[in-house]
């Protein structure tokens, strides 16, 4: 199944911990698709940014109970994606913010 690369991947993740993964490791975080690949996501990351990618790691997470008063509802569940770009690589997402 071929799909298009700007539909795995929905938004970088920037949080303090990816900003220091990206500082110490060149690893970028980006929230993708639940039903993506690893394979899939190497090959989006390198098509969009055109970047050269060492190693792909991937984490699902279940979304979360909440409640609004007595109705009660569930967040979507998520992936998130750490690339680890190889030595060279870089991904300017925000810079000096």
């Amino acid at each position: 199944m071929s799909r298009d690369p700007r539909q795995v991947i929905i938004r970088p993740l920037m949080t303090e911990k990816s900003m220091r993964l990206k500082d110490d490791q060149n690893a970028v975080t980006f929230q993708v698709r639940t039903d993506a690949t690893k394979v899939e996501i190497r090959r989006a990351i390198e098509t969009v940014f055109n970047v050269k990618v060492a190693d792909v790691r991937t984490a699902s997470y279940e979304g979360k109970l909440k409640r609004m008063g007595r109705h009660q509802g569930r967040r979507s569940d998520w992936k998130k994606a750490i690339v680890t770009l190889q030595p060279g690589h870089k991904i300017d997402l925000v810079e000096g913010a």
